[in-house]
């Protein structure tokens, strides 16, 4: 509670910043007519939104579990991660249409206004990264968030070498250039992002879980004979499940070894792999179990 509390505070911090910079950015895309800052502004704009997006997803997720969401809500951290990532693809997409153009007719820029809001940009930018870069790693979300942030300041970077090189060559289509290269920081980002939150809410094999592997190891425990229906999927950053169904011998019902055969498999995916899966749920059965037939259920 207390470090998900302190995420939200990191959060309303960077907001507040970022909400600022798009203020500040939009007058500054209007007065210089500049394609990077405005690039950089509707970057602005989706980071305020994304870091909204963010805000709302840490506060959801001190939200306690119930009978009706028995996860509670930290699923919403990989939803939250989803958008702001989709967010950033439209900007970047736009932002390199936009550039290419805009390298065949470069509209006149003035420099000096265009490093004024560059460096505004920037200095704001630097203080949300310092805010956030502890926690970058905690979830999907956190790390959305920074992202935005990280690349929001190094398109104000960006603004900045713009407006340097048009003052001392008088070399407009540095604007332009500025405003592919934002794109280009943005749209690889943005599509890892949303590959990997898509394979969360897909319920793929968390990455580094091999059921390969999985599936050996558990066979090869005294009295298994077979393993079917295992699955292996993420709920929240930190929350890997399992389950299967876990075929063991006859005399196991009737000699009491099918607990510690529950016990002993539990482990193996607990302590055996580069994830440690704890919140798995085994079906421990006999090979004579059909599928029309109940079947004797042994849960942890």
């Amino acid at each position: 509670m207390g470090q998900a509390g302190d995420y939200r505070r990191k959060l309303l911090i960077a907001f507040s910043i970022t909400a600022t910079i798009v203020v500040a950015q939009a007058v500054g895309s209007i007065v210089t007519g500049s394609l990077a800052l405005l690039t950089d502004t509707a970057h602005a704009v989706t980071d305020a939104s994304g870091l909204l997006i963010a805000l709302i997803a840490a506060t959801l997720m001190l939200r306690p579990s119930n009978a009706r969401r028995t996860w509670g809500f930290r699923r919403i951290e990989v939803i939250a991660a989803l958008g702001q990532s989709t967010l950033l693809l439209v900007v970047g997409t736009y932002a390199a249409v936009e550039g290419v153009k805009r390298l065949f007719e470069p509209p006149d820029v003035p420099a000096a206004e265009l490093l004024v809001f560059g460096i505004v940009g920037l200095i704001a930018n630097v203080v949300s990264i310092m805010i956030l870069s502890s926690s970058r790693g905690a979830n999907f979300n956190m790390r959305a968030a920074f992202l935005e942030v990280l690349n929001d300041a190094l398109g104000s970077l960006g603004v900045i070498v713009a407006s340097i090189v048009i003052a001392t060559t008088g070399f407009m289509q540095a604007d332009a250039i500025a405003g592919l290269f934002i794109a280009a920081l943005i749209v690889p980002r943005a599509f890892m992002l949303m590959r990997e939150t898509t394979g969360v809410l897909m319920e793929f094999t968390p990455k580094g879980l091999d059921l390969d592997q999985v599936r050996v190891h558990i066979l090869a425990l005294d009295h298994v004979k077979s393993v079917h229906d295992l699955h292996a999927s993420t709920v929240a950053t930190g929350l890997t499940t399992i389950t299967a169904h876990v075929v063991v011998e006859d005399e196991c019902f009737t000699d009491g070894h099918a607990v510690d055969m529950l016990r002993e498999v539990k482990r193996c995916v607990a302590e055996h792999f580069e994830i440690s899966v704890r919140h798995s749920t085994f079906q421990i059965e006999t090979e004579h179990i059909g599928d029309d037939e109940p079947d004797a259920v042994m849960h942890p």
